[in-house]
């Protein structure tokens, strides 16, 4: 197993638990996402990939999300279970989306957490209680209209209205404008509206913006 988390003490406490389990070996930690990709390309060069990488999401370089997509495109073989201290459901979708196998809170107990490791390794899925509930109730009573939509989507949508382009809105928000542009298409697949106009016009009447004169 490979421990990703940019806190060493967070790695070493992780490391000393799983140590001592019967079937378990960390075989080495990485700093952030690009150290576990460097780390993980010379273990395949020695055919030594290890079975699960448990990694949090905030990290330096690279995040945990966009690691999480390349390890599972570029090792297929090799788990991802996500521990992390973000319950949002924007962060949950996004990690299960780019392949995690398990998502658990930095509020989990030893066990829970030796639990995913081994239902990644039989290619299961394993999820926090919390997060399981969450997702469980989004599909029986799915968000509608602005509940839909994640605090950076309101925020996307409030600037839509005030005309901004993808260009200035990721400049607003310090992201990539492809992040933006994919947070426009968010609001208006979430919202089901077709146009930033219609957009416009629904962060008016929700009152996100005030009226243009």
């Amino acid at each position: 197993m490979l421990i990703v988390d940019d806190h060493a003490v967070v790695r070493r406490g992780i490391r000393a638990y799983l140590d001592v389990l019967d079937g378990m070996e960390v075989v080495a930690e990485a700093v952030d996402g690009q150290d576990a990709l460097d780390k993980l390309e010379t273990m395949a060069a020695h055919r030594e990939l290890p079975d699960v990488v448990l990694l949090d999401l905030l990290m330096p370089r690279l995040d945990g999300s966009a690691t999480t997509a390349r390890i599972t495109s570029t090792h297929p073989g090799v788990r991802v279970v996500v521990l992390t201290s973000f319950g949002e459901m924007e962060r949950v979708h996004a990690a299960l989306a780019n392949g995690a196998s398990g998502y658990l809170l930095k509020s989990a107990g030893p066990a829970e957490v030796a639990g995913a490791i081994r239902a990644a390794a039989r290619d299961e899925v394993f999820l926090d209680p919390a997060v399981a509930r969450r997702l469980t109730q989004e599909i029986i009573s799915p968000p509608t209209g602005l509940n839909a939509l994640t605090e950076r989507e309101r925020g996307v949508l409030a600037l839509i209205a005030t005309g901004r382009s993808n260009k200035a809105i990721a400049e607003e928000l310090v992201i990539s404008e492809r992040t933006a542009r994919t947070h426009v298409s968010n609001v208006l697949r979430k919202l089901q509206l077709t146009s930033r106009t219609q957009a416009a016009l629904v962060a008016v009447r929700e009152g996100l913006v005030p009226p243009q004169s």
